[in-house]
């Protein structure tokens, strides 16, 4: 048998590096580039449009928001507000999607160059920042909002981003160690302070109002405000392997499913709370996966799905975003569990019955 293979969903023209998925609207929100190199590689955020077509799910290329010299490395989700890191920067981005009412001449002649979908090779160019893109009667809007720098290193560069659960704040950490917390949407500077000795892989804001950190010192931290809480180091609450250094890579909401990618290309599902692994393509980039992310179970994301139990996209250096899908397991009903519980203790009971008939 040859090697399993996850299907391409979308190929962009430039190395995608992050992912987001708008479950309200069914869009796939993916973004990267080439940087500020002068090497003909551009830098963009596309947004693709999720449907199912003849029982397959599908993405069709509906808007590309060009970003100039600046690639986007990481995003963060909340509405219709999108927070993009951008080397030293984090600018955030509002767009709309709502029915046309109608083409006029030249906006049908340049659908029809375009063509209505585009999974494959190099997407049609981008156009102007906040330029409209029109297909199949959809009109979607991109303009840039406010824009602040979030990393002060020598060498600054924005690492993660995430909001609050009411979207009323925003969260940074980068290359220099610190955690810095913006008001939204004008980004005025709430909160900051030295969480890690070096960058900071990921961090994640609770509704309590607790912030959890990781980064390359091997820690990993609970703070309230920018007061230590508690933490974990992995030398001395990680398993222990022989003389191998480890780190804590990422911290996320909980659920039902584990998704990975990692720096060989390979994907795999796992269930949350057992690590029981149920779905894996080795290499199936062949270079490192740069973000994952699980289609949504609220909002459109159950129509999107459709008979399967979970769907995770995967995106990496070689422009492509992959979907893996991971079928719906057997599972017996409650309802036949029941019946078959009531079926025992009745049999039980007429067996005694019959062994013994003055047990009733």
């Amino acid at each position: 048998m040859g090697r399993r293979r996850a299907p391409e969903l979308y190929r962009a023209p430039f190395p995608l590096y992050a992912l987001q998925v708008d479950p309200s609207t069914g869009l796939l929100i993916a973004a990267g580039g080439g940087g500020a190199a002068k090497t003909g590689i551009k830098n963009g955020v596309h947004f693709l449009q999720l449907e199912q077509i003849n029982g397959r799910l599908s993405a069709s290329l509906l808007h590309s928001h060009d970003t100039e010299t600046r690639a986007t490395m990481n995003l963060a989700l909340a509405g219709n507000i999108l927070a993009a890191g951008q080397d030293a920067h984090c600018q955030l981005l509002r767009f709309q999607t709502q029915q046309q009412k109608g083409k006029n001449k030249a906006e049908k002649a340049d659908s029809k160059e375009q063509g209505p979908r585009q999974r494959k090779g190099v997407a049609p160019a981008e156009k102007k920042s906040g330029a409209e893109t029109h297909q199949d009667g959809v009109e979607l809007k991109v303009e840039n909002l406010q824009a602040v720098q979030t990393d002060f290193s020598p060498d600054p560069l924005q690492k993660v981003v995430c909001f609050n659960h009411d979207n009323t704040l925003l969260a940074t950490g980068g290359t220099d160690g610190y955690v810095r917390v913006w008001k939204v949407p004008n980004l005025v500077k709430v909160l900051e302070f030295k969480a890690h000795e070096g960058e900071i892989e990921d961090l994640a804001l609770g509704p309590d109002g607790k912030l959890v950190t990781v980064g390359w010192d091997l820690k990993a931290s609970v703070w309230q405000k920018d007061q230590l809480v508690t933490q974990l180091h992995w030398q001395e609450n990680g398993p222990t392997f022989s003389n191998t250094p480890y780190r804590y890579q990422a911290c996320s909401e909980s659920g039902t499913f584990l998704g990975l990618g990692t720096v060989t290309g390979s994907v795999a599902i796992y269930i949350a709370f057992s690590l029981q692994r149920l779905y894996y393509v080795r290499e199936a980039h062949g270079i490192v996966v740069t973000d994952v992310a699980f289609l949504p179970e609220k909002g459109r994301g159950p129509e999107l799905l459709g008979s399967h139990e979970t769907a995770l996209f995967s995106v990496a250096v070689d422009s492509r975003c992959q979907l893996h899908l991971l079928p719906s397991r057997r599972s017996v009903p409650v309802w036949l569990l029941l019946l078959l519980c009531v079926g025992l203790i009745v049999m039980t009971i007429l067996l005694l019955q019959s062994a013994f008939p003055d047990f009733l």
